[in-house]
């Protein structure tokens, strides 16, 4: 699982404004600058490709990775080339979608694919997938969550609303699919994006603040059921 974001915060400011009509009332305060931020109404669009028009803007979706994943010149095509892998392998998966978030230039990315129990499909998750999530996966109702591209503000700023982007990309990965639950899974030693995601409403399967890291490689977080 990935959340990207760069290092420097960007902080986008709104102003309120008030005007009396009929009669003079209170001033409103300006906001402060922890409640400035993205407005919803302001929000990105969020629609689909499909596996043709993701073909057709790897080069784009591997900028978007290479620019929200920090580092210098060498890390940006280091990271970039494992990305565009491991999508060429996703891709491929039955059910996999690819969510694309824009205004007039891309700001982000999540994609998935559900998970069923049926032999190839549990590839890469062999192993790491609980019992409590088992019949979900039998039932086609469990589906990974592998990756999600953001800007800063979106990790840094109203990570509880409904209407931050990492919230609604996620949101409807899972309705898009009908399924219950969501499930990742982090490297054990990663905690800036387990800590992101916690922040979006995801917690650790095996509760919510584990007493010891991980035995094996990961950690898995469920979003949902």
């Amino acid at each position: 699982m990935t959340v990207n974001a760069p290092v420097r915060p960007t902080t986008s400011d709104l102003i309120g404004r008030h005007a009396g009509r009929d009669r003079p009332g209170p001033l409103k305060p300006l906001p402060t600058e922890r409640e400035r931020g993205s407005s919803p109404r302001t929000g990105e669009r969020v629609r689909p490709l499909t596996r043709r028009q993701i073909e057709d803007r790897l080069q784009e979706l591997g900028d978007l990775y290479a620019e929200t994943s920090g580092g210098g010149p060498w890390a940006w095509n280091q990271a970039r080339g494992a990305f565009l892998r491991r999508l060429a392998v996703d891709v491929r998966r039955p059910g996999f979608e690819l969510l694309i978030a824009e205004t007039t230039v891309l700001t982000g990315c999540a994609h998935g694919f559900p998970i069923r129990g049926d032999g190839p499909r549990w590839e890469g998750f062999d192993g790491y997938i609980p019992g409590s999530l088992l019949r979900l996966a039998a039932a086609e109702r469990l589906f990974v969550v592998s990756g999600i591209l953001v800007p800063p503000r979106v990790r840094r700023q109203y990570q509880n609303r409904a209407w931050n982007l990492a919230r609604r990309l996620q949101r409807r990965l899972l309705a898009d699919h009908g399924v219950a639950a969501g499930v990742t899974l982090v490297d054990r030693f990663d905690d800036r994006t387990a800590e992101a995601l916690r922040s979006w409403g995801w917690r650790y399967v095996d509760g919510d603040t584990p007493r010891a890291p991980p035995l094996g490689p990961f950690r898995v977080l469920v979003l949902g059921s």
